[in-house]
């Protein structure tokens, strides 16, 4: 290890230093007396690292004999999981506090998953692959069973747990076999071994392992059992976490994988990652119309939407990671708005996730309702809103890839989609009386709420500059 090494990786370093510094502060300076301080100053630093990241060299470097690799990929990757990651750390504050759940693991915890998405995306060999899938997944194991006196919440840290291991398990099992059938651990060694030998029996079944393994880290069907209990049984804040930054970390690292380590076989792992795509995108949208529960209906829609992430994917080219980015970028700005509203419903200051209890919300909430409404057209992929521009990309990029087939699949789950989407906007305009939502809204959540709705209208100009920055990112993986 030399001092170039660790400057390459010193957002990674750096971080980790402080989730080490924040631990020891909290476990010798007062506990709990220090968890809002430190979950606030925890905002700050990933704030600051995403602009110096931001700010950071386009080109590409490498660290530790290639394991990890710094590039414009990475760098787009980080940004967007270091920003909702602060994000939604500030606006479960409030529920966190009035609910007597604010402890000072919470940011810590967070923080070591961050650092392990970082790893994830700048993975270069196998190992440091499952090493930051590991550090992401065990702080979420835990954040999962954060409410400690919920039977439901120690559930969801369960079944996320035992079904995580099995995940695991498989990754590692297609690991083995890859480096038994190459020789190396190495993305670029991987590659090159492809490139000489072609692709042999074992190098695919190990893929296929590796990419089931990732698979339940996406939430993609027929590996998204956990994502409905756990969504449903972990707090709110920490719902809002699982469906934000962990998708675009797992979502990178599958395209890291795929286009480093397997980009000269493109024609092996796009059908596997197709299939994927299509089971997602219908399985979530299917099974979402039956939810009364609004944060498993929000887990069925993860599912949905990590399928039409997949097919940009799928399309195994540079147009298609690009479309892919932009895709990720947009569904995590919706998801902040739509969790910014569900963590501030209640009823008599009891929290309530129940559908029903939207109705008639316009009539009492109308500026509200609309930024909601907006959101869940956006979702649904109505245009001219930015969430329609997120799927018209990656339809596209399926199209251009000459997998039309898969492009017409994926406007028939969006229309399948839409109806549970349109089911809550009718509630809240055309709903059954019944009890109304307390009308006390956090401003932090509010606004929020507000702001993500609104960057879904605003954005149709431009996409505020993502576009160019998601081009520069996948032509920097696609080379």
């Amino acid at each position: 290890m030399i001092a170039s090494d660790l400057i390459v990786a010193l957002p990674e370093v750096l971080l980790a230093l402080f989730a080490m510094a924040a631990l020891m502060a909290g476990a010798y300076g007062g506990q709990d007396r220090l968890a809002l301080p430190l979950l606030w100053v925890t905002a700050g630093a990933f704030v600051v690292m995403a602009i110096v990241i931001g700010a950071g060299s386009k080109e590409t470097a490498t660290a530790f004999g290639g394991m990890f690799t710094a590039d414009a990929f990475a760098q787009f990757s980080k940004m967007i999981i270091l920003l909702s990651a602060a994000v939604v750390l500030v606006m479960g504050q409030n529920y966190l506090s009035t609910r007597d759940l604010m402890r000072f693991e919470y940011p810590v915890l967070i923080t070591l998953s961050v650092v392990g998405m970082m790893v994830m995306v700048s993975a270069g060999d196998l190992i440091v692959l499952y090493l930051g899938l590991e550090l992401q997944s065990l702080a979420l194991y835990v954040l999962a069973a954060l409410r400690r006196d919920s039977v439901r919440s120690t559930e969801a840290g369960l079944k996320y747990f035992i079904l995580g291991a099995l995940a695991s398990g498989l990754l590692l099992y297609g690991a083995s076999l890859v480096y038994g059938y190459s020789g190396t651990t190495q993305f670029a060694g991987i590659l090159s071994t492809i490139g000489d030998e072609g692709m042999s029996l074992g190098l695919l079944v190990g893929l296929a392992f590796m990419l089931a393994g990732l698979a339940f880290k996406v939430s993609a069907a027929p590996f998204h059992m956990w994502t409905p209990d756990v969504y449903q049984g972990a707090p709110s804040p920490v719902t809002a976490f699982f469906a934000t930054a962990p998708k675009v970390a797992a979502m990178a690292l599958l395209a890291r994988l795929v286009h480093d380590a397997f980009g000269a076989v493109p024609g092996d792992w796009t059908q596997i990652i197709a299939l994927l795509a299509v089971l997602s995108m219908f399985v979530g949208a299917i099974a979402a119309i039956g939810q009364r529960d609004i944060k498993r209906l929000m887990a069925y829609s993860s599912i949905t939407h990590m399928g039409f992430a997949l097919v940009g994917l799928a399309a195994g080219t540079a147009q298609g990671v690009q479309a892919m980015l932009i895709y990720m970028a947009i569904y995590v700005t919706m998801n902040i708005g739509m969790f910014a509203f569900i963590l501030s419903m209640s009823r008599g200051g009891r929290p309530v996730t129940s559908i029903d209890s939207l109705n008639q919300y316009a009539r009492a909430e109308p500026l509200r309702a609309l930024a909601l409404l907006v959101l869940l057209f956006s979702l649904a992929g109505v245009p001219p809103l930015v969430g329609f521009f997120g799927k018209f990309y990656v339809l596209w990029a399926a199209v251009q890839a000459g997998m039309v087939w898969l492009a017409v699949a994926g406007v028939i789950a969006s229309v399948i989609g839409a109806f549970y989407y349109l089911r809550l906007v009718y509630y809240m305009y055309f709903g059954d009386e019944t009890d109304p939502l307390d009308h006390a809204m956090p401003p932090v959540q509010a606004g929020l709420l507000v702001a993500s709705a609104a960057v879904m209208v605003l954005g149709i100009v431009n996409l505020f500059g993502i576009e160019s920055l998601a081009a520069a990112a996948a032509d920097s993986l696609v080379r």
